[in-house]
């Protein structure tokens, strides 16, 4: 079986436990929070490791990177959903410090990999030898 590029990615096998996780842990909510902050969680989840796949798929680093951000962005709304969730009383203080210790690492992960993409965009191309007339 052929193993993707993305697969190949720790940042986006850390989302994928972080989605995992995820789906777990709100398994456990409060009945009303059915159309509230579980699906809005479980969203957010897969949407990291979503966008980490589909930006392996893009050509340019800039690109790619802007994939990266995105996806970044959503571990931050994971983060956000977390506290409130605390907050509420829906998560253990155990569990909210293991989910806030994976978003931490997952942040780490992406700003990681967003600074190698980048970094690829401002490498000058090489010169090409002018052709002969």
């Amino acid at each position: 079986m052929k193993e993707y590029t993305f697969e190949k990615l720790i940042s986006w096998q850390n989302a994928r436990k972080l989605a995992v996780w995820t789906y777990k842990s709100t398994a456990q909510f409060p009945a009303e929070e059915k159309f509230g902050l579980i699906p809005q969680m479980r969203r957010a989840a897969v949407s990291i490791a979503s966008n980490l796949s589909e930006g392996t798929s893009r050509k340019t680093p800039k690109d790619q990177s802007h994939f990266s951000t995105v996806s970044y962005s959503s571990t931050i709304e994971l983060l956000n959903d977390l506290i409130i969730s605390k907050d509420l009383s829906y998560l253990s203080e155990e569990k909210y410090i293991e989910g806030r210790n994976l978003i931490e690492y997952q942040t780490f992960l992406i700003a990681n990999l967003r600074k190698s993409q980048l970094a690829r965009t401002s490498k000058p191309s090489k010169p090409t030898k002018p052709s002969k007339h």
